[in-house]
């Protein structure tokens, strides 16, 4: 007789077996940061060998930028998966009661939020180099659609002792990431129009050379900028990328209008910079060097033709 499937599996009798997800155990062990480097340059170099003469080759830029996203994603679950973990850490921390049962959810806990940590640090790793291999392919720095880009991994302490402690490195690495340590140097130029490619090339050989002379003089150096993909700030950037020097990015906040810019000029001079960088730019970065020079902040003035110092520049025509 004809039975269902329903019924075949009532006569087997299996209430007690009991479904439940497999807990992969917690580590903080990652890839050989070499073989990060390597494999991803691997994949990169393979992927994008394909596209060149083919009717996808004006999609690499697009294509390149969603590669360095998916770890950016990834990362950023695996941050969330941390969030949580240490909100329950808190909660537990603020319920303690002695208890061997709460002991043991605290110690779960712990365990899930380093094994995310780890996994977090071990993403951006991934990220990083694909970043960089994007920053080689597109000529500029790669940024998340409407979120920062955040590296745990500088100097990371892994070992968690206990709730406490691991909470408060957990608010460390936070803030380590959020503004990372060293000296603000500040960065500031518009988007220029040149006549040849040569003179476009010029133009960016100087920027690079002027940071990398101001790299010499303070290794430290965070670099700050407007965040602009397409002038100045983006040949920066990409400069920044290439030297592995961290970037801070003040975006134009829209709402204030005209306004906007010289409220970007206040909170880059707020970070007490070392020195102002400054190429050609419009009457917003003029106002960045005066305000700079009122508060006796260092100008390394480029804003001569194709990136000179302008007085070497007014000199030189005299001169002739």
């Amino acid at each position: 007789m004809h039975t269902t499937l329903a019924a075949q599996l009532a006569q087997l009798e299996l209430g007690h077996i009991h479904i439940a997800r497999i807990e992969i155990a917690a580590t903080d062990v990652l890839p050989d940061p070499g073989a990060v480097e390597q494999t991803v340059a691997a994949i990169w170099s393979d992927l994008f060998a394909l596209f060149p003469g083919t009717a996808l080759e004006e999609d690499v830029e697009e294509l390149a930028w969603g590669l360095v996203n998916l770890f950016h994603r990834a990362a950023s679950k695996r941050s969330g998966q941390l969030d949580r973990a240490t909100d329950e850490i808190r909660c537990l921390l603020a319920s303690a009661d002695g208890s061997e049962v709460h002991t043991g959810e605290l110690e779960k806990q712990i365990d899930r939020a380093r094994g995310a940590e780890a996994a977090m640090v071990g993403l951006e790793s991934f990220r990083e180099a694909a970043a960089l291999l994007y920053t080689r392919e597109t000529g500029s720095s790669w940024r998340p659609a409407g979120s920062s880009r955040f590296n745990h991994g500088e100097g990371l302490t892994s070992a968690v002792v206990d709730g406490r402690a691991f909470l408060k490195a957990r608010a460390e690495s936070r803030r380590r990431a959020a503004m990372p340590e060293g000296t603000p140097i500040v960065f500031g130029g518009g988007r220029q129009t040149f006549a040849t490619t040569d003179e476009a090339k010029a133009y960016g050989d100087a920027i690079w050379a002027t940071l990398d002379k101001v790299y010499d003089r303070v290794p430290d150096m965070v670099l700050v900028h407007g965040g602009d993909t397409k002038g100045a700030d983006g040949l920066a950037a990409s400069w920044a990328e290439q030297r592995k020097v961290s970037q801070i990015a003040f975006s134009l906040d829209r709402r204030l209008g005209a306004r906007a810019g010289f409220r970007r000029n206040e909170q880059m001079l707020a970070l007490d910079p070392r020195y102002v960088v400054a190429f050609s730019g419009n009457g917003v970065l003029e106002r960045l060097v005066i305000d700079a020079k009122a508060k006796r902040i260092a100008v390394v003035d480029r804003r001569g033709p194709g990136g000179t110092n302008p007085k070497q520049a007014a000199r030189a025509a005299a001169a002739v």
